[in-house]
C-alpha cells in the first residue's frame, strides 16, 4: 500500500467512485486514515466509505449528498474530481443529447462538486482538489470530441481553481490518465502493444498518484497536470 501523509481524519469526497480508478481511489485514502464518501449512481458498499447514490449533473442531488456527508463525516477538505463517461462515437454520429450529457457529468457535475465544497475549504484555510483528467484532453483523442473537449474544460477549470484559492491554502491539480486497464476501456487491451512501457495502466497507480497530490506532502504543487499514460503522450 502507498503510504502518504496528512491524510488521517481528514473528510475527502471522490465522484465516481462506484468502480475503477474511482473506487481505487475511495480505498487508498480509506488505508490512508481518511474518512471517505463517494457519490455515484451506484455506489460501492464497502466497510469505511460512505456511497451517496447522486448524479453529479444533478445540483440538488450535489447539494444534498454534501449536506448528507457533513451531517455524517464532517466538513470535507479533499474533493476528486473522478465522475465521467466516456462515448466513443465519431463527431459527425455525435447527437446533441450525447454532447450535452457527456459535458454535463465530466465537466458540469466537476463544477457542481467543487462549487459546493470550496467555502468549507476556504473558510479552514486548507484543502485538496484533485480532477481526473484525460491525455485526450490535451491531444483532442480520437472517436471522442465530446470526451475530450469535456475534459480538456474540466482541466482547465481545475487550473482556475488552483490560480483563485491558492491563498486560502487549497491547492488544486490534475490528473490525466491514458489506456487504464478498466471496465470503461475494456475494449483497449489491443492497445497495450503501442503503449512505450509495453502494459496498460492500473486503476492503483492512478490512486497513488492521486493520493500524493492531496497529501500534506504536496502542499506546494498547484495548477499542474500529471500525466499517467505510459509515455503515449509526452509533452
Amino acid at each position: 500500500m502507498v503510504r502518504v501523509e496528512g491524510l488521517v481524519d481528514r473528510v475527502a469526497v471522490v465522484t465516481g467512485g462506484g468502480r475503477g480508478i474511482g473506487l481505487a481511489i475511495c480505498r487508498l485514502l480509506t488505508e490512508n486514515g481518511a474518512r471517505v464518501a463517494t457519490l455515484d449512481l451506484t455506489p460501492p458498499e464497502e466497510p469505511g466509505i460512505l456511497g451517496l447514490e447522486a448524479d453529479v449533473s444533478d445540483e440538488a442531488a450535489v447539494h444534498a449528498a454534501f449536506d448528507e456527508i457533513e451531517a455524517k463525516l464532517g466538513s470535507p477538505s479533499i474533493l476528486v474530481l473522478n465522475a465521467g463517461i466516456l462515448p466513443l462515437v465519431p463527431l459527425e454520429e455525435t447527437s446533441v443529447e450525447l454532447w450535452e450529457q457527456t459535458l454535463a457529468i465530466n465537466l458540469t457535475g466537476a463544477f457542481l462538486c467543487a462549487r459546493r465544497a470550496l467555502p468549507g475549504m476556504r473558510a479552514a484555510g486548507y484543502g485538496r482538489v484533485v480532477g481526473l483528467g484525460a491525455a485526450a484532453g490535451k491531444s483532442g483523442g480520437g472517436r471522442s470530441a465530446a470526451y475530450a473537449a469535456s475534459k480538456a474544460g474540466l482541466m482547465t477549470l481545475v487550473k482556475s481553481i488552483a490560480a483563485e484559492y491558492a491563498h486560502h491554502g487549497v491547492t488544486a491539480n490534475v490528473v490525466a490518465p491514458a489506456l487504464i486497464d478498466t471496465q470503461l476501456l475494456a475494449a483497449t487491451h489491443e492497445m497495450a502493444g503501442r503503449v512505450p512501457v509495453g502494459r496498460l495502466g492500473t486503476p492503483e497507480e492512478v490512486a497513488a498518484a492521486v493520493a500524493f497530490l492531496v497529501s500534506s506532502e504536496a502542499g506546494y504543487i498547484t495548477g499542474e497536470v500529471l500525466d499517467i499514460n505510459g509515455g503515449t503522450l509526452i509533452d
